[in-house]
């Protein structure tokens, strides 16, 4: 986590002990295509760098699911991006907020969303 890139309040709700913290399989795999491209330099090999990360932060993985492949169709997102369709679908599942930064995904009706601005 890098907590110099979160708001206040998101980095508040994070650190409090009331909420839960739950990470998508898709969004290790949008970071690892983020690193192939180059987009994303973590310094060592992916990997090892995943594992610690979640070794660090009592994280929940959210299953990748048929009901979240089903509600990444239906999620009410202006754009078809993949990754934000699973990302998106699997808060709606599991009944999560999400945190982001991303302007169209924070114009979704469907979702709770903390904005990270």
């Amino acid at each position: 986590m890098a907590p110099e890139r979160l708001t206040k309040r998101v980095f508040s709700e994070i650190e409090s002990s009331d909420n839960e913290i739950w990470l998508s399989p898709i969004s290790i795999w949008e970071l690892l295509l983020l690193v192939e491209k180059g987009r994303v330099v973590l310094g060592e090999e992916p990997i090892p760098w995943i594992d610690r990360a979640l070794e660090t932060m009592p994280v929940q993985e959210a299953p990748l699911t048929k009901e979240v492949a089903v509600q990444s169709r239906l999620v009410d997102l202006p754009h078809q991006d993949p990754a934000d369709r699973f990302i998106a679908a699997t808060a709606v599942v599991y009944d999560l907020t999400l945190v982001t930064a991303d302007g169209q995904i924070l114009e979704s009706k469907r979702l709770s969303v903390l904005p990270n601005q």
